[in-house]
């Protein structure tokens, strides 16, 4: 390779196209207008994001510095106008887009106006909580603020039609587009917020954000703010969102969800309605079940304290003790008359008739004394002797004593 006479470091190239940026006027004040893409918050605050369009891409960054400048919340798709300037980041070598303000462009001032009235009406606390009325659970009479001929009155009638054939339908054709939409819908609004209805159902199908301003307008969400009847909007799909999505008591994602939502299921509810009966009878034939037997036992306390039944009872208790009694008596006279058969036995055994049976005699004196010694009797007294049969009179004709 041939060398030449300077030679360069990357470095120094970079602080050269570096400084050439800087010392253009139109790089250091420039105001570029595309699309964004790759929008990506950094933790650190700094919004990281390329700006696009049919004939290329380039890289910007706007640091947490710089967020006053950014009025709204940077996302995919967005048409924006970025002022700031271009730099080049000398480490690697690339330059970018610095940005100190950024605006939507075309519909971005439409997303622009959506932001301001949203951050008003909202430090006016129309979209307080406090503010939203309770949509009835069974309706009788709903009002529908919408196009006559649009998909969203098909797909709510066909709805409503389904859950509840019984519900009343009330709708107002309104226009949903155009100059006109907003004041038409604040008519339709009023209109049948005076018929004292249940509810109503404001929307549309979906659309760009210019078919939907009508419900961004500040005079169709004062109506509804203002509206004595619960209001549920339904503007759009499930992705689009609205003024009057804040100020209402209720959002619905669709039309068709709004129908389901202001509309009870009435084949659900007779299903519930049934199941509650059951629920009932079981329970009004438990507790009847409960009264019998409390009632039966009532009775048989009552048969209790009968007079006829106490009389009966005491006769069968005096019965029963009577019976006792005698069985009492009866057990202790034979205790009784054992115990006196023993005692006449032992005294049979001790008895002067017994041993007068035996042999022995019982001798008296003329006196009538127990002679039991030969020195009682001397010779000539009259002794007595009884005997088992009777008695024999004796007179002593000579007393003799043992030798011992």
């Amino acid at each position: 390779m041939r060398r030449t006479a300077n030679v360069y470091k990357v470095g120094q190239v970079n602080a050269y196209i570096k400084n050439l940026f800087a010392m253009d006027y139109a790089l250091r004040s420039i105001v570029v207008k595309g699309e964004v893409s790759n929008c990506k918050y950094h933790s650190s605050g700094h919004i990281y994001f390329t700006l696009k369009d049919e004939t290329g891409t380039l890289s910007a960054v706007m640091f947490a510095g710089q967020r006053a400048g950014l009025r709204f919340r940077l996302e995919e798709g967005q048409n924006v106008l970025v002022s700031g300037s271009i730099m080049v980041y000398e480490r690697e070598g690339k330059y970018q887009l610095y940005a100190k303000e950024i605006t939507l462009d075309g519909i971005g001032d439409l997303y622009q106006r959506f932001e301001e009235l949203k951050k008003r009406l909202g430090e006016m606390g129309m979209f307080a909580p406090e503010y939203k009325q309770p949509v009835p659970k069974y309706v009788k009479r709903v009002g529908i603020v919408t196009s006559p001929t649009g998909a969203a009155i098909r797909d709510i009638v066909n709805i409503a039609g389904r859950r509840n054939p019984y519900v009343q339908l009330i709708l107002y054709p309104a226009l949903v587009q155009g100059e006109q939409a907003g004041k038409s819908i604040v008519r339709g609004i009023e209109t049948l917020d005076s018929m004292g209805l249940d509810c109503l159902i404001v929307g549309r199908g979906g659309g760009s954000i210019e078919d939907l301003w009508a419900f961004n307008e500040e005079s169709v969400a004062r109506a509804i703010f203002e509206c004595r009847t619960p209001v549920i909007s339904a503007v759009g799909h499930e992705t689009d969102t609205t003024i009057a999505d804040f100020v209402a008591d209720l959002r619905a994602p669709t039309p068709s969800a709004a129908a389901e939502l202001a509309v009870y299921d009435v084949y659900e509810f007779m299903g519930q309605l049934e199941q509650k009966k059951l629920s009932l009878r079981r329970l009004a034939n438990g507790a009847l079940r409960d009264q019998k037997l409390r009632l039966t036992e009532q009775e048989r306390r009552l048969t209790r304290l009968d007079p006829q039944y106490q009389l009966g009872e005491k006769s069968q208790q005096l019965a029963n003790a009577e019976r006792q009694m005698g069985e009492l008596v009866r057990r202790r006279l034979e205790a009784s008359r054992q115990q006196l058969a023993v005692a006449a036995a032992r005294l049979s055994g001790v008895s002067p008739l017994t041993k007068l049976e035996q042999g022995y005699a019982y001798v008296t004196g003329e006196t009538g004394e127990n002679i039991k010694s030969v020195r009682q009797a001397p010779p000539g007294c009259v002794l007595t002797v009884r005997l088992a049969d009777g008695t024999v009179q004796s007179v002593v004709k000579e007393q003799k004593a043992d030798g011992r």
